[in-house]
């Protein structure tokens, strides 16, 4: 996929219903082979956040984002090469998210970085998570 300069061509990644769109967002973008999301977080299709308080309900809900935006992308989550996993709170919630990982992703077989950080998108948010994969 290029333009007629032969650049790669900017392709937005949606959802029907698209939860990101009334925020103004792409739920993600595919650029030649390439897709990159936005950070997914515990959201359903309209926008309400999953599992108050729970923070395997909440990664649940944010990988299961996450699958379908690569899914609509011509990827998946067997594709990932970079991820990036925002928590607020990495001491509680580390070792759930490890056994998630491998859970989701077998093998894990990309490059990750996870951070702590004071807050998301949404106060009741624990997990948001951000991937680069191929496609195709």
């Amino acid at each position: 996929m290029s333009d007629a300069s032969g650049a790669p061509q900017r392709v937005r990644v949606t959802a029907d219903p698209d939860w990101y769109a009334p925020a103004g967002i792409a739920l993600g973008i595919r650029v030649g082979d390439f897709v990159f999301t936005s950070g997914q977080g515990p959201i359903d299709e309209h926008g309400a956040t999953v599992g108050k308080g729970d923070f395997e309900a909440q990664a649940r809900q944010a990988l299961a984002n996450l699958a379908l935006v690569l899914k609509n992308a011509g990827s998946g989550l067997d594709q990932v090469v970079k991820a990036t996993v925002f928590v607020t709170d990495i001491a509680r919630h580390q070792d759930a998210f490890a056994r998630l990982r491998a859970e989701y992703f077998v093998p894990h077989t990309f490059a990750e970085s996870f951070v702590q950080v004071a807050s998301l998108a949404d106060p009741d948010w624990l997990i948001e998570i951000e991937a680069v994969a191929v496609a195709g």
